[in-house]
Order: C-alpha cells, then structure tokens, then sequence
C-alpha cells in the first residue's frame, strides 16, 4: 500500500511569537509519527508568555530540531506532503529548518491539490465532520493527519502494491 503523506503542526502564537510546538505525519504505509517540539530559544516572545502552552514540558518532553529534521529526512525525502491547508505549515517548517541551517527535504501542498474532486470549503467541512464523528481533539495534529488519511482513503488514493 502507497498512501500520500500528510502533515499537520500545532504551534503557539503570541504577539510577538509563532513556532512550532507539536507535529505529526504520515508515512508511505499509512502509519503515522507524533512528536512535541522543543524550542529553539530565539522562538520564545520577550516576555515569556506563551499562552496555553507550557514551556518546562516542551523543553523536557520535547525534541530538538536537528532530531526532528534527521526524522522528516528519512521519512519524506523528496515527497509533497499534504496539510489542511489552515495553518501556517510552511513557515513552521521553514523554523524547524532554518533552525539548523538546511532547507525542507519535502515541499508542502495544500489538501486541496490532492483530492481536486471537490473546493476547498467542502473538503474542509468533510475534515471538521470526519473530526467530530471519530471524536478527535481537531489540536492534536495526529488527529489532522489522521483525518486527512481518512479523506484520501474515501478517495480512493491509497495505491495497491
């Protein structure tokens, strides 16, 4: 089985502030891999604030960049990998790379440049409905991935080995 890959990040932003927090993706079987992010100090706002998230567990839960860009290297080199569409996906990948001084071994595409069949709105309501009847939290990206596994194998594009 081939399945496209997909992506989804969950970040933090202030005023002053965005980055990187949390992320998941999938690989070409399907599977998925989840990983919290622990920040580069530059990310972090002057005055510390970083909202609901909570800095002491993102640094000790969390993994560093060059880890993280090691992992996306061997899982997704040279692929499109699909988000939502709804995030700032690409600067927050362009964070943890620019972090360690490489470019992305991927480029990233919107949902909708997968499953053309239907517009964007409508492939938007199907993921929020796809979220609600699987009881998924939408803040956990492997939730987004999950779902968006969800929509492409409705779709029909899992490939077949």
């Amino acid at each position: 089985m081939q399945a496209p890959r997909f992506l989804d990040i969950e970040y933090c932003q202030t005023d002053d502030a965005l980055f990187p927090v949390a992320m998941a993706w999938s690989l070409a079987d399907g599977r998925m891999k989840t990983v919290v992010i622990s920040p580069e100090d530059a990310w972090l706002p002057d005055d510390g604030d970083l909202g609901d998230f909570d800095l002491r567990y993102l640094e000790e839960q969390g993994v560093p960049p060059l880890e993280i860009a090691r992992e996306l290297h061997e899982d997704l080199p040279d692929q499109t990998v699909y988000v939502d569409g709804l995030d700032p996906d690409e600067i927050l990948i362009d964070k943890i790379f620019s972090a360690i001084g490489q470019d992305a071994p991927f480029e990233i595409a919107p949902i909708t440049e997968l499953i053309t069949s239907l517009d964007g709105d409508t492939l938007e309501d199907r993921r929020r409905q796809l979220m609600i009847d699987e009881g998924l939290e939408p803040q956990l990206p492997e939730n987004g991935v999950y779902a968006l596994l969800l929509m492409a194998r409705e779709e029909g594009l899992f490939d077949a080995d």
